[in-house]
C-alpha cells in the first residue's frame, strides 16, 4: 500500500509537473536500458562479492565496530538485494513488463536508503531525483 501510494505521488510529480523527455530519448532509454542494466550488473558483481568476502572475514570485528560495522553489513546485504533484483528484472525489461519496471523502482528506493545510511545527501537528492525522473518518464512504455 505504501509503495503504491509513493509510486502514484512520484508519478504525478515526475510525469505531470516536470518537463517531459523527448519521445526519441525515451525510446532510446527503453531500447538500450536493459543492456545497460546487464553491463552494470556484470561490473557490480565482483565488487559486491569482494565486499561479501571482506564482511565474512571481518565478522568478528563487526561486533567491535559497533554501529559503523553494522552499517557496513547492512550496506553489503542491501547491495546483494540490489543485484538479485537486477537479475530478476532483466528478462522483463527486454519484454517491457511493468513488473520489471517496478523492480527498478524498488532498486532506486534501496539505493536511496543506502545513500541515506552513508549520509551521502548529494547522491541521495540528485542521484535519486534523476533516476526517478528517468524511470517515471519511461514508465508508460512498460505494460
Amino acid at each position: 500500500m505504501i509503495l503504491v501510494d509513493l509510486e502514484k505521488k512520484l508519478s504525478e510529480l515526475f510525469v505531470k509537473k516536470l518537463p517531459e523527455l523527448p519521445k526519441k530519448i525515451k525510446e532510446i532509454i527503453v531500447k538500450y536500458g536493459p543492456y545497460l542494466v546487464v553491463i552494470l550488473l556484470i561490473f557490480s558483481v565482483p565488487v559486491i562479492l569482494a565486499f561479501v568476502g571482506v564482511a565474512v572475514t571481518m565478522t568478528s570485528l563487526v561486533i567491535l565496530g559497533g554501529i559503523k560495522g553494522c552499517f557496513y553489513v547492512v550496506s553489503v546485504l542491501l547491495g546483494l538485494i540490489i543485484i538479485i533484483l537486477q537479475i530478476m528484472a532483466i528478462p522483463g525489461l527486454f519484454k517491457r513488463k511493468i513488473q520489471s519496471w517496478r523492480l527498478l523502482f524498488y532498486i532506486s528506493l534501496i539505493s536511496a536508503l543506502l545513500n541515506l545510511l552513508k549520509f551521502d545527501l548529494g547522491d541521495l537528492i540528485i542521484g535519486t531525483g534523476i533516476s526517478w525522473y528517468i524511470l517515471f518518464q519511461i514508465k508508460s512504455y512498460y505494460k
